[in-house]
């Protein structure tokens, strides 16, 4: 799935859309800090490097978001570096 992303640069963190239940499901704006973007992702420069930098490893970034809504889904997903260290990254999604 693609990644609609855009860069709050008053929240310091790129807002993203996640699809629970797929594409025809509702969608959950969740967000991931900048510091975990450049720390973990190699984002260098400003915002559309922040962006750049979210959509290139939306992969993983999306298996962590699901982890976290799935346990709490009336909470925000907001994920900062801390999310993806080992073991929660690592750990088995509860929704199977």
């Amino acid at each position: 799935m693609d990644c609609d992303a855009i860069y709050c640069f008053d929240r310091g963190s790129v807002l993203f859309a996640l699809y629970p239940r797929g594409s025809d499901g509702p969608r959950v704006v969740a967000e991931i800090s900048e510091d975990a973007l450049r720390d973990l992702f190699g984002a260098r420069g400003g915002g559309d490097s922040l962006v750049e930098a979210c959509r290139d490893n939306f992969g993983q970034i999306e298996k962590v978001a699901l982890l976290h809504y799935r346990r709490h889904p009336a909470k925000p997903v907001l994920l900062a570096t801390g999310d993806f260290e080992f073991p929660s990254y690592l750990e088995t999604d509860p929704a199977g």
